[in-house]
């Protein structure tokens, strides 16, 4: 299977920070992959992490225009937070985020970077209805939500990947392949199998 054929999706809460680095790593390996939010509207940290930015946007606006709305309301903030590079970084990958229970595409696996994610995206499929019964895996690599520390799990993520892509088979090498993944940063990973 080419790596292209593999098709990916990954699921944080926002779109902004875990799933769209690994989205950026997956894309320079070739894969076919989309990222996603699991919430309602996009909110942003504000000037410490118990106080949010007080604006929510909606997962069609434009990366671009956040960090124009940030940055004419506390650019101080914005830019010592790493929120405005992050959105310059995100704009280079996709023009805005997007929300997983709008989209209506099938992936063969799908990564979510936390348990709450995990169980949002299992409730969403399960409550679809299933038109091609064609399997699909999702798969739980719990990632912080810091920009450090969202790095390795998403190189953990492309390796899962490509392992995918070089088994003979990959449901039958799917467990052993997560196990391996579990051994090695020493965290469970969460697996299920939805249809669609």
């Amino acid at each position: 299977m080419s790596p292209s054929a593999l098709g990916v999706a990954v699921v944080c809460m926002i779109n902004m920070n875990r799933s769209m680095e690994a989205h950026s790593i997956l894309q320079k390996r070739g894969f076919s992959v989309r990222s996603f939010g699991a919430i309602s509207l996009v909110r942003l940290p504000g000037p410490t992490r118990c106080r949010p930015h007080p604006m929510r946007y909606d997962f069609s606006t434009r990366y671009m225009h956040m960090y124009d709305d940030l940055s004419r309301k506390d650019p101080e903030c914005y830019r010592g937070n790493g929120i405005l590079r992050i959105l310059e970084r995100k704009e280079r990958i996709k023009p805005h985020p997007e929300r997983f229970q709008e989209c209506s595409d099938s992936f063969e696996v799908i990564f979510t970077c936390e348990e709450r994610v995990y169980d949002r995206v299992v409730q969403e499929l399960c409550a679809r209805e299933q038109v091609t019964f064609r399997a699909v895996h999702v798969v739980d690599v719990d990632i912080e939500d810091t920009l450090e520390k969202a790095t390795f799990p998403a190189f953990l993520i492309c390796e899962l990947c490509q392992s995918f892509q070089q088994a003979d088979d990959m449901e039958d090498s799917l467990d052993q392949l997560l196990q391996a993944a579990e051994e090695k940063t020493g965290k469970s990973i969460l697996h299920t199998v939805c249809f669609y």
